[in-house]
């Protein structure tokens, strides 16, 4: 009998985590490497904010706080959604987690028996398939390829759904792709949806202020508000207003689900930061200028990595409409070898290669699930990116 429990062996570490834990290493050992590979805004968090949680130290709110979220935390979620999103909830059906990422986790753990299946649209957020193993069920991967817009069709929707299935994680702008659903695609998958009343849910909108190009974010619950009792909407704090440290992420959802979510949570982390909480408050109440600022910079950016990688032979880089990432395909590159002699027999090859040869630090495609791609986040200074994209063009080059 082994010390360690045997459901750690259904799961892997984070791909995206540990390149950046390489790359880390290599810098240490004093290589010069562009980190691409993490997903975090390199703007400093705004100063309304980090004032709004000094003045809760300098006011003593260092102590327990309820379970899933202050009282005025709460109310300041359901005026967000209301404002923006156009979504009524009332303060018992919000949950706020330590991140984004524990809101998933706690919804997951507190529904999946062994068995239940999730669809996953693939390429998909590293954790999601390993947060449904942990907590027993069976992801159900439907790949999206580059054709199709890295979008789920209604008709992929409707021949993954089984009676075994419990729910439908979307995330829309997507990580890794930044894909994203407009009204009319969306209208089509919650048209499938109303067609299975036993399938929830889980909308992972984190992205939901980084669009481009005039696109228009919507959510499910919005676009069909017969879906709303069962939905899991998750947001948080950590992209949209660069607050990645802070850990707070919060959903609303139907008040069962919220109970059941919050009773897991009083027996692992109990409440997230009380300090967070103030801060995550002054971001959702306070001026909303800092977003149009980030996403402008981050448009600009999204156009330079574009165009620098569709100049790079063998990468096909198509246009996200939101988020701050790109996913270009490398077929064209898959079975080359590169200067050093290394054979790109796929992406991981790639990835590896380009870190050891050329000092960039990709994630490759497989950690996301579709194949032969890998991910950039360009949420990083314009000089590094095109340092960055130099190199990896000349990595390209050098390719035979």
């Amino acid at each position: 009998m082994g010390f360690l429990s045997s459901r750690l062996s259904r799961i892997k570490p984070s791909p995206t985590i540990a390149m950046t834990g390489r790359a880390a290493d290599l810098r240490a050992q004093g290589r010069s490497i562009i980190g691409l590979s993490a997903g975090e805004p390199d703007f400093d968090t705004p100063a309304h904010i980090c004032e709004a949680a000094k003045a809760a130290i300098d006011a003593g709110h260092t102590r327990y706080t309820a379970v899933d979220g202050t009282p005025s935390l709460k109310r300041a979620i359901c005026d967000k959604f209301a404002r923006e999103n156009g979504l009524e909830y009332a303060p018992s059906q919000i949950t706020v987690g330590t991140g984004g990422k524990q809101i998933l986790f706690n919804a997951l753990m507190a529904t999946l028996d062994e068995g239940d299946e999730v669809i996953i649209p693939a390429p998909y957020w590293v954790s999601y398939p390993d947060m449904v193993l942990l907590a027993g069920g069976s992801p159900v991967i439907v790949e999206c390829d580059q054709h199709q817009g890295f979008r789920l069709t209604p008709e992929d929707l409707e021949g993954a759904i089984t009676p075994r299935t419990k729910w439908l994680i979307l995330n829309s702008p997507s990580n890794p792709s930044g894909a994203g659903y407009d009204h009319a695609a969306m209208q089509a998958l919650t048209d499938v949806l109303l067609r299975h009343p036993r399938v929830w849910v889980l909308a992972d909108d984190i992205y939901e202020h980084l669009v481009f190009d005039g696109f228009e974010f919507v959510t499910p619950a919005q676009v069909e508000p017969r879906l709303k009792d069962r939905v899991l909407t998750m947001n948080g704090v950590s992209k949209a207003y660069a607050m990645t440290g802070w850990r707070i992420g919060y959903g609303a959802a139907p008040e069962a689900l919220i109970g059941a979510m919050a009773k897991l949570q009083s027996q692992s982390t109990s409440n997230p930061c009380s300090i967070s909480q103030y801060a995550a408050e002054a971001a959702l109440t306070g001026p909303q200028d800092y977003i149009g600022e980030s996403r402008a910079a981050f448009q600009r950016r999204r156009d330079l990595v574009v165009a620098g990688l569709n100049a790079c032979p063998g990468i096909d880089c198509p246009v996200p409409q939101g988020a701050f990432y790109v996913y270009p395909s490398i077929a064209g590159l898959i079975g080359k070898t590169s200067a050093a002699r290394t054979m790109l027999a796929d992406d991981e090859a790639f990835a590896n290669a380009l870190l050891d040869e050329s000092g960039v630090a990709v994630v490759f495609g497989a950690a996301f699930g579709l194949s032969p791609h890998f991910r950039i986040s360009y949420a990083t200074g314009d000089a590094h990116l095109v340092e960055a994209i130099g190199r990896i063009r000349q990595f390209c080059e050098s390719c035979n």
